[in-house]
């Protein structure tokens, strides 16, 4: 972190400010991170995504490639093989104070699934605990009662208009 400008003393430029707040309460923190994180891995010869500044991807000759993914101060190394994986954590490591939670479980609110041909995105877990939360989650299952005497019928028009839809569906639309 740098000194604000205005607050820097001549001959105490390389002083710094003690953080009183946390990471996530202040706006130059963030910055300073991830422009640090940016000059440490482009170094490495990582290119940044074009959509995503927070996705970095490095290829390699031999076909194969690994991708970092950054969220505030969590990073998601996905990689082709287990040696390129582990080159980066080194790489990190020393670069960075961190910490090895192994493979992934969740992150985000999003359960990845490693399968043989590729991984699986789910939040079937983030359901199954509001049903739970709210009692909903041992719920028996009911039909649902309607009139058996009302026939659906297809219109072939392409093309209905818009009074004629809110006079079928029962509303009139201003």
């Amino acid at each position: 972190m740098s000194q604000p400008e205005g607050f820097v003393e001549p001959g105490k430029e390389k002083k710094f400010c003690k953080l009183v707040k946390s990471l996530y309460g202040l706006k130059q923190p963030p910055k300073q991170w991830h422009e640090k994180f940016d000059q440490v891995v482009l170094s490495y010869c990582f290119q940044i995504n074009n959509s995503d500044k927070c996705v970095y991807v490095k290829q390699f000759d031999d076909s194969g490639c690994i991708i970092l993914c950054l969220y505030v101060d969590d990073i998601l190394i996905f990689g082709s093989n287990m040696h390129f994986i582990n080159d980066m954590k080194s790489f990190l490591s020393s670069n960075f104070d961190m910490k090895d939670l192994g493979p992934i479980d969740v992150i985000l609110g999003i359960k990845l699934i490693k399968k043989n041909d590729g991984m699986v995105l789910t939040q079937s877990h983030y359901v199954e605990k509001l049903l739970k939360k709210f009692n909903y989650f041992d719920v028996k299952l009911v039909s649902t009662p309607y009139d058996s005497s009302i026939k659906l019928k297809k219109i072939l028009s392409k093309e209905i208009s818009s009074l004629k839809y809110s006079q079928i569906i029962g509303f009139c639309c201003i």
